[in-house]
């Protein structure tokens, strides 16, 4: 049964839903690497208020994710996904048109609110018997990464030919790009049912918060987001203040270094995988990370040493990224697994809301410098819990 291959219906919704969501993503995270540099231009911008627009997203996708997907079982999944990417565009539309601050948070807020992804993970499974789901989860999982490694490569370089604005209304292109592919290649299932290797199950919440290597899992993921959102509320506006790379030009340094960083990453998850030694990798690649924030905080001034930060930076992000929801996946019981990749998501969701938020108040209370070190200590806290993994709890290859 394992080694039986996925029908044509399976691979056609598999792709079509992965591309629906890997457009949403791109739409979402085009506008990262420059926008606390934008917001600074919007009327009554102020730091808190920049790091809360970047972030606020997070805190409504990590709100109505859950009840996005339980509405889905009761009216359907494609007229919910639809009402989500129909919100996103209206969000991105808002975010396009902003002159303040304030309709800047009002938009992204509404870009978060589109929170389709555990809709569309069930569609994928409503679509696929069981013996294909975890093919067709892969297939989803690496779409998706592969498109938040474009946003943040293409964004910059987009930015200088259509501005930062237009990148949202690129966003709203995209959205509608989605619903049409959602409405004439993804196949329409005949029963919409609830997939507990899928999708949430609220009454099994407490009992996977309470497992060890889950929750050491959940609050790395947060750890991961805080420290990666409240990074680029001051890292775009470091290189041009600090180390005089001008925001237009800042693809030059961020498209090499991302394709440099994806390389890696992939040569250190094959290691790791091979090795057994997920542990070690995944300790080493937090540190990584601390190593980053601590040569920003010493020295952002220097243009070389913010380079050599940004590539150990989104290097060990990458390769977090990636173990993060495979060792989720290989953790959770798999009757729960949906459960736990929910309470995962929120995890995720809330730490990016957390670290634009917290972010953007330290660089208005003190400085840019204040936001490192904050990550520094933030790495340091994440280490000492992580420690508490043991090699034995982790499962190499999918369970059963």
């Amino acid at each position: 049964m394992f080694l039986e291959k996925m029908n044509l219906l399976e691979k056609r919704a598999s792709w079509s839903l992965a591309t629906v969501m890997s457009l949403r993503m791109l739409g979402l995270f085009m506008v990262l690497p420059l926008f606390s540099l934008y917001a600074h231009q919007l009327q009554g911008a102020t730091p808190f208020l920049i790091g809360l627009a970047l972030g606020i997203y997070g805190l409504t996708q990590g709100l109505l994710q859950i009840p996005f997907g339980m509405l889905s079982d009761h009216f359907g999944r494609r007229k919910i996904i639809t009402i989500g990417l129909i919100l996103f565009a209206l969000g991105s539309i808002i975010a396009a048109l902003s002159h303040s601050i304030t309709s800047m948070v009002i938009g992204r807020a509404l870009q978060g609110a589109g929170a389709v992804g555990s809709t569309i993970m069930a569609m994928i499974a409503d679509l696929t018997r069981p013996a294909q789901r975890t093919k067709a989860m892969a297939i989803a999982g690496i779409t998706i990464g592969m498109s938040f490694t474009l946003a943040i490569m293409l964004g910059p370089l987009l930015a200088s030919c259509f501005s930062e604005s237009g990148l949202f209304w690129l966003a709203v292109a995209m959205s509608l790009v989605a619903i049409l592919i959602l409405f004439t290649l993804v196949p329409v299932p005949e029963h919409s049912t609830f997939h507990s290797e899928t999708e949430p199950e609220l009454a099994q919440f407490s009992t996977l918060l309470a497992h060890p290597l889950l929750s050491l899992l959940y609050i790395s993921i947060f750890f991961l987001h805080a420290i990666f959102t409240a990074t680029f509320v001051v890292v775009p506006i470091s290189l041009d203040k600090l180390a005089g790379l001008n925001g237009h030009k800042q693809w030059l340094l961020y498209l090499p270094l991302m394709l440099i960083a994806f390389t890696l990453s992939i040569f250190v998850i094959i290691n790791a995988e091979k090795k057994k030694q997920l542990k070690q990798y995944f300790l080493a690649a937090i540190s990584l990370l601390g190593i980053a924030e601590l040569l920003w905080w010493l020295d952002a001034k220097n243009l070389f040493i913010s380079g050599i930060s940004l590539l150990l930076f989104l290097t060990a992000f990458s390769v977090l990224e990636a173990f993060l929801p495979s060792l989720v996946s290989k953790t959770a019981p798999p009757s729960r697994k949906g459960t736990a990749l929910g309470i995962y998501s929120c995890s995720q969701f809330l730490g990016i809301f957390a670290g634009g938020t917290l972010g953007g108040w330290l660089y208005g209370v003190w400085n840019l410098s204040a936001v490192y070190l904050l990550c520094v200590i933030m790495v340091l806290v994440w280490v000492s819990i992580s420690t508490r993994i043991k090699s034995g709890d982790i499962h190499y290859g999918e369970r059963h």
